[in-house]
């Protein structure tokens, strides 16, 4: 979207109608934004200008109120082109970083701690997906004897992520034989990426494959599951429900039971954030309304952006109301996907 597509003047009014509309929830009229703002325009030519706006879809006209509300399209020429972000103040600055700083040894903790962070800071839902391990390298790997016939191996991602997974083996364990056996893996294995080594672990171990050790036809018939994202790979973790359900959009009973059914389904959110993905490099993406790709999200904006754990993409952001303060949420999301991965590259 083009700054051309409209003039100074009808930029003017659609940024004032975004801000008056986000901190009110109430359609906005001519005569408030001649009142509210110091523009030198009539109320005439407010709504003349606010007519062409409507009928060129920046802003719409709810039900029979004399005020106008921003669409999908109003919005996106907002953020993109009218929006000045917001500064962080210092003390915000302090409160994010003395609250990583007391978890950042525990990667589950801290993207705890990250999203109840971030929904406190913009009063609104937020979300903080694990990373995806199977782009993460390889740091070491340690089999532990649980019985006889079961052992469980602990894949260790560089800085910290850890993946455990038991594996039943068909005969009987020897001490010895899993130490042997660990070497090994952690020789050929030890700096690859999981993806890597589930594409050339056969490669990598051709000379041991006929082996009679159990240990290592159980990894040979199990790589893909054992150098796979697992689990972790499938968490998210949200805070601030409340939030969002306290917002005038979600006031109703069947707006409440829409949030839970969002919230309860975490399937749909992963699928979201991991689209948000799509060629957003490192930069905040902001999807608005319609723009997300299911419709039970038309009423919903998503600010979201990537953090590393190493090599390991995880995504953290803010689901709300197309009604949200865009400049104050694009900013904290930035910071904190910043202040986030610079802390982990320091630990």
């Amino acid at each position: 979207m083009k700054r051309d597509q409209l003039n100074d003047r009808e930029q003017s009014i659609l940024r004032y109608i975004v801000q008056q509309f986000i901190l009110t929830a109430v359609p906005v009229g001519s005569r408030n934004i001649t009142k509210k703002y110091d523009i030198g325009y009539s109320p005439a030519t407010v709504r003349n200008i606010m007519s062409d706006l409507e009928e060129s879809g920046f802003i719409g006209h709810p039900h029979t109120s004399a005020g106008r509300v921003p669409t999908d399209k109003g919005y996106r020429f907002y953020v993109d082109l009218l929006m000045n972000r917001d500064e962080i103040d210092e003390f915000v600055r302090k409160t994010i970083n003395n609250g990583l700083e007391k978890v950042i040894n525990e990667p589950e903790e801290l993207l705890t701690s990250v999203s109840r962070i971030l929904s406190s800071i913009t009063n609104q839902l937020a979300c903080v997906v694990y990373p995806k391990l199977e782009t993460g390298v390889l740091e070491k790997i340690q089999l532990v004897k649980i019985t006889s016939s079961r052992i469980l191996a602990v894949i260790t991602i560089k800085l910290g992520l850890v993946k455990t997974i038991t594996l039943e083996v068909s005969g009987e364990i020897k001490d010895d034989q899993l130490l042997v056996v660990q070497s090994l893996l952690n020789e050929r294995l030890a700096g690859l990426s999981l993806f890597e080594i589930r594409s050339t672990f056969r490669e990598r171990m051709r000379d041991v494959a006929q082996q009679e050790s159990e240990i290592y036809t159980v990894f040979f018939d199990s790589v893909n599951r054992i150098f796979s994202d697992g689990p972790q790979g499938e968490k998210l973790y949200i805070s601030g429900t409340r939030h969002l359900i306290r917002q005038p959009e979600f006031e109703s009973p069947d707006k409440i039971q829409n949030v839970v059914d969002l919230i309860e389904d975490k399937d749909i959110l992963l699928h979201v954030f991991e689209k948000s993905t799509e060629g957003s490099s490192d930069q905040v993406v902001v999807s608005i309304g319609k723009e997300n790709e299911l419709p039970r999200l038309d009423d919903y904006s998503l600010v979201t952006k990537e953090y590393l754990i190493g090599g390991v993409k995880g995504r953290l952001g803010i689901i709300g109301p197309k009604r949200m303060e865009y400049s104050k949420i694009v900013a904290m999301v930035d910071y904190i996907s910043l202040v986030l991965t610079d802390s982990l590259i320091k630990s």
